[in-house]
């Protein structure tokens, strides 16, 4: 990034999307953690932050009248951590495009720092649309997109913001340049033996980074949500479990190449599944291709963490009732 911010506002995507507790805590700080070099750098060389992210999916978790649960969504709840952080005050507007946004954007001052509400709030950030894109840009006179994890995504926070600002006041945190540089040593010149680890809850969303890990690993290991699309088109039992229908084909064809190259692709042995997605469900273990049909896997089993970790001590204990809710 360039050395001099001063009196620049910059609009940094972040990627804030953590875990919080029924009482509004976040219980995973990473990536908070992991994007301040990138924010106090910028405050240090004398420019002001508008931050932007989402949290959840909060347009898929309506009440019975079609409303946000603005409550469980909203990114007021980070600022006590925020500040914890930086070590200042952190300003927050209850809207991210609104007039509140656009006066206390327009009134910040260098070193000051103001974070936005859930992107998420609004429909047109997944959709893309370039109309929020520039109201969000209008906001600052440099843009900074640190949040890797949702680089693939063609949001409006993502990717038309960028293409608002000329090249000049724009750039990309530290963050993006050590996944970056990481990513093109483990595709491009691995150690050997290479093994992969996968996770996230759909297949559509790795097809593409499956078919170039399969070129390059020895083993695969597939988590999260989207190992039940593989076990599914393995003819295995899943119950209610999340997978993507639409994909059986697609993850047979990845298995059958993966087969054909001689790479070892490996799936959960076993789950702990519930009833229903909640800290509260009852949870038991199972093969992960024998889930009830009322049932749903929520996380890996401890026969699955055997077999990959094998006799270290700290992957050893577990407990069943921590793990619901996990995806």
């Amino acid at each position: 990034m360039k050395s001099n911010f001063k009196n620049q506002k910059v609009l940094v995507r972040v990627d804030f999307n953590v875990p919080m507790t029924s009482d509004h805590k976040i219980s995973d700080n990473t990536r908070i953690v992991k994007a301040m070099p990138t924010l106090n750098y910028i405050l240090e060389n004398g420019g002001s932050l508008i931050l932007i992210s989402h949290l959840g999916r909060p347009t898929k978790s309506l009440d019975e009248n079609g409303n946000i649960n603005v409550e469980k969504f909203t990114l007021r709840y980070m600022i006590p951590e925020l500040e914890a952080q930086f070590g200042k005050k952190v300003d927050f507007a209850s809207d991210c495009i609104g007039e509140e946004a656009v006066q206390k954007a327009a009134a910040l001052k260098p070193g000051e720092i103001l974070l936005l509400e859930n992107l998420r709030f609004y429909k047109e950030e997944e959709k893309g649309d370039e109309e929020f894109a520039k109201k969000l840009a209008s906001l600052a006179t440099y843009f900074v997109f640190d949040a890797f994890g949702t680089a693939h995504r063609k949001h409006a926070s993502t990717f038309y913001v960028s293409a608002l600002f000329d090249k000049d006041h724009k750039d990309l945190g530290f963050l993006v340049h050590e996944e970056y540089q990481s990513a093109n040593r483990l595709l491009n010149n691995p150690e050997r033996p290479y093994t992969s680890i996968i996770g996230g809850a759909k297949v559509s969303d790795k097809i593409k980074l499956l078919d170039k890990l399969i070129s390059v690993s020895d083993n695969i290991l597939i988590g999260g949500g989207m190992a039940y699309t593989f076990i599914k088109a393995q003819g295995g039992e899943i119950g209610n479990s999340l997978f993507e229908p639409d994909y059986i084909q697609t993850a047979r064809d990845i298995l059958a190449n993966a087969k054909a190259k001689g790479i070892n692709f490996m799936l959960p042995e076993d789950s702990v599944i519930s009833e229903k997605f909640s800290d509260a469900g009852e949870a038991k273990i199972v093969k992960s291709s024998e889930v009830p049909s009322d049932w749903m896997a929520l996380d890996i089993g401890p026969e699955a963490i055997k077999k990959v970790f094998g006799s270290h001590k700290e992957f050893q204990i577990y407990n069943v009732e921590r793990t619901t809710g996990c995806f």
